[in-house]
Order: structure tokens, then C-alpha cells, then sequence
């Protein structure tokens, strides 16, 4: 019995951190608790699995190499949080509030609190996403090297191919004055 009521004392120390924490703002500090719960557990899952069947981390890791992670982690992020077409992924975390940058939607993270504002923090922040990809990238370095590079090959010339359109409709603006 005082185990239970040692648990109790301890989650109402939790909720009073947290409600002196949010004051007056609505921070979902449950939410996100759990989404770093998730993030941990994945992180730790993957370096077990790795430990026990003998992978090796990269010896090297070029610079071309950390310039795709980089590029492809922007690009994936950026479209799994502000693409369009990747809004279904969003919705029940998120509302629909306006158009973006080309072919990008803002949207608003649904109020109640708790996992799902949390989730809708993250799935609809590119900067946000870009832990949870690049951490993809680097276990996929680990795991599968060859198609981490062609698919961060692949995201990095839609990242080129995103500033050259950009780029070509700025200039084509100045050309017609």
C-alpha cells in the first residue's frame, strides 16, 4: 500500500512541475513525454539489434555522405510535414489553415491536449521531423548502406531540383518585369 501511495505522491510531484512549467500556455507535456518515450525506444531498439547481430557503425562517414543525409533529411521532412499531398498523414493531428510555399499547406495543431497536439507538433514542423529522419538515415547507415545513400541520393536531387525550380520562377518574375 505505501508503494501505491509513493507512486501517487510522485505523479502529483510530475502534474505540479508540469502545471508550474506551462503556466498559462497550453503545453502538452504528457504528449510530448511519450513521443520522446518512442523516440528513445526506437534509438535504443535499433543499437540492440545492431549490438546483436554484429553490425558495425560506418568506419567513415564521407562528406558526401552527411551532404545527402542532409539534403535528404530536409527534403523528407519537408514533405511529410508540409506537402499537400501528404496532408491525409496529418489530419487527425492537425487543421488545414492556408497554402504555403509551392505546393505546401500550413495547418493548425488541434487543440486538445495531450498525444495528439503533440503528434501534430511534429508531423507538421519540418524542423521538428528532422531528428526523427536524419536518425533514420544514420540506423539506415548501419543496416543498409547501399540504399540509405540511393534513397538520401534521391531525396538530395529533389532538394536541387526544388531550388532549381525556385530559381527558374524567380528569374522568369525578373524577365517579365
Amino acid at each position: 500500500m505505501a508503494q501505491h501511495a509513493g507512486l501517487r505522491d510522485l505523479a502529483a510531484a510530475g502534474r505540479a512541475e508540469a502545471d508550474a512549467y506551462r503556466g498559462n500556455h497550453d503545453r502538452p507535456l504528457g504528449g510530448y513525454l511519450v513521443v520522446l518515450l518512442v523516440y528513445t525506444s526506437l534509438v535504443a531498439t535499433a543499437t540492440l539489434v545492431a549490438l546483436l547481430t554484429g553490425r558495425k557503425m560506418p568506419r567513415d562517414l564521407r562528406v558526401s555522405d552527411i551532404a545527402l543525409m542532409a539534403m535528404g533529411t530536409h527534403k523528407l521532412a519537408r514533405t511529410i510535414s508540409k506537402d499537400a499531398v501528404t496532408s491525409p498523414l496529418r489530419a487527425p493531428f492537425t487543421r488545414y489553415a492556408d497554402t504555403g510555399g509551392p505546393a505546401e499547406v500550413m495547418e493548425e495543431v488541434r487543440k486538445p491536449s495531450g498525444l495528439r497536439h503533440s503528434l501534430g507538433e511534429l508531423l507538421s514542423c519540418p524542423f521538428c521531423l528532422d531528428m526523427w529522419v536524419v536518425t533514420g538515415f544514420t540506423v539506415g547507415h548501419v543496416f543498409a548502406p547501399r540504399v540509405t545513400r540511393l534513397v538520401a541520393a534521391a531525396l538530395a536531387a529533389l532538394t536541387g531540383a526544388d531550388f532549381l525550380q525556385l530559381a527558374y520562377a524567380k528569374a522568369q518574375q525578373i524577365a517579365e518585369g
